[in-house]
C-alpha cells in the first residue's frame, strides 16, 4: 500500500526540481528524502523519478502519483480544518428532543441564540415525551432530551441532568370567580372548589398532588384535559378551576385570570438529560448554556382583579 506522507515527500521533489532542494523545504536531510523516495518507488513497483542533470524529474507514473498526493493534501488540509472547526463549536450536529410546552418558551430562543453565534452548527428538533427521549439519549440517538423529573428522583446509569429552569404552576379562574379580587391565592383556597384537570398522571400533575396533600386537601377533579389550552377553555366556561404551569400559559385564554400561588407554591423543575461523562463537544454546550439562559414571559400572574 502508498504511503501518503511519502507521497508528499514525492510532491515536494518533483515540485522543487531536486531531491536537495526538497530536503531543505522539508527539514529533512537528502539521504533521507532519497530514502523515502527508494521505498516509494518499491510500494509503487515502478520507477517514479528519473535524474536530470543536477536534478531529478518524475517519470510519468512519477507525475501521476503526484497528481494523486495533490489531490490527497487539498483533502488533508480540507479534514484539518473542518476538524478545527468542530473542536470550537462552529459546525457540527446537536440533536434535541424536547417537551410541548418547553418548545416556544425554551428551545426557540436559545436555538435562536445558538444560530446566531455559530449559525454553521445544524440543530436537530423533535417532540418527543419524556421516557422515549431519555431512551433516545441513552441509545445516542439523540444529544440532549429536556424533560420535566422531580429534585430526588433515582439517578440513571449514564446519563447527567442538567437543571434548567424551575417552572411554577399559577391557579387559573374563570372571570367573575370569588376568588378573583385576591392578588394572590393560598393553595387551601382552592381546596373545596371543582378541578379541571391539565396534566396526564407523571411528573407534571405530581408537583400539584403534593402541594395539596401538603396543604391538606385533595383536589377533586371533574374534568380531565390532558393539555393546557383544553383545560383554559374549560376553565373559562366556568367549569372548575385549574393549576397551570408557567410555560404552559403561552397562550392565555381572553376568559380566565392567573393568580400566583402560595402556602406552597407548586414547582415541576425542568432539566436536560445529557450522556455522563459529558461530551467535550462545544457546541453542545453552548446550547446548553443557551437554554439556561432562555427567557420566560414574566410575570404571567395578572396583579389584580380584571372583570
Amino acid at each position: 500500500m502508498l504511503d501518503v506522507r511519502r507521497m508528499q515527500v514525492l510532491r515536494a521533489v518533483v515540485a522543487s526540481g531536486s531531491v536537495t532542494a526538497a530536503a531543505r523545504n522539508l527539514g529533512y536531510t537528502p539521504s533521507a528524502v532519497s530514502q523515502q523516495m527508494a521505498v516509494l518507488e518499491k510500494e509503487a513497483g515502478i520507477g517514479l523519478l528519473e535524474r536530470t542533470g543536477r536534478g531529478v524529474r518524475p517519470t510519468e507514473a512519477g507525475r501521476l502519483l503526484t497528481e494523486y498526493a495533490a489531490v490527497i493534501g487539498r483533502h488533508v488540509a480540507e479534514a484539518e480544518t473542518a476538524l478545527a472547526e468542530l473542536r470550537a463549536g462552529r459546525t457540527g450536529r446537536v440533536v434535541v428532543r424536547y417537551f410541548a410546552t418547553a418548545g416556544a418558551a425554551m428551545v426557540a430562543p436559545a436555538v435562536a441564540a445558538l444560530r446566531r453565534e455559530q449559525p454553521g452548527v445544524q440543530v436537530d428538533l423533535r417532540l418527543s415525551d419524556g421516557e422515549e427521549a431519555l431512551l433516545e439519549v441513552k441509545e445516542r440517538r439523540a444529544d440532549v432530551a429536556l424533560l420535566v423529573r422531580p429534585p430526588d428522583a433515582v439517578p440513571v446509569d449514564g446519563i447527567r441532568f442538567v437543571h434548567l429552569a424551575d417552572d411554577r404552576y399559577l391557579a387559573v379562574l374563570p372571570r367573575g370567580h370569588r376568588l378573583a379580587a385576591k392578588q394572590a391565592l393560598d393553595l387551601t383556597d382552592l381546596a373545596d372548589e371543582p378541578w379541571v384537570g391539565s396534566d396526564q398522571p407523571g411528573p407534571c400533575l405530581d408537583p400539584v398532588l403534593d402541594a395539596c396533600a401538603s396543604a391538606g386537601f385533595s383536589p377533586d377533579f371533574v374534568v380531565e384535559s390532558g393539555d393546557y389550552a383544553t383545560a383554559q377553555g374549560f376553565v373559562a366556561a366556568g367549569l372548575g378551576v385549574s393549576l397551570i404551569p408557567e410555560l404552559g400559559l403561552g397562550n392565555r385564554h381572553p376568559h380566565v385570570l392567573v393568580r400566583e400561588v402560595r402556602n406552597p407554591e407548586p414547582v415541576r423543575v425542568i432539566y436536560a438529560a445529557v450522556r455522563e461523562p459529558l461530551p467535550l463537544r462545544p457546541a453542545l454546550h453552548r446550547l446548553l448554556d443557551a437554554l439556561r439562559s432562555a427567557p420566560f414571559d414574566e410575570p404571567s400572574a395578572e396583579p389584580g382583579p380584571r372583570g
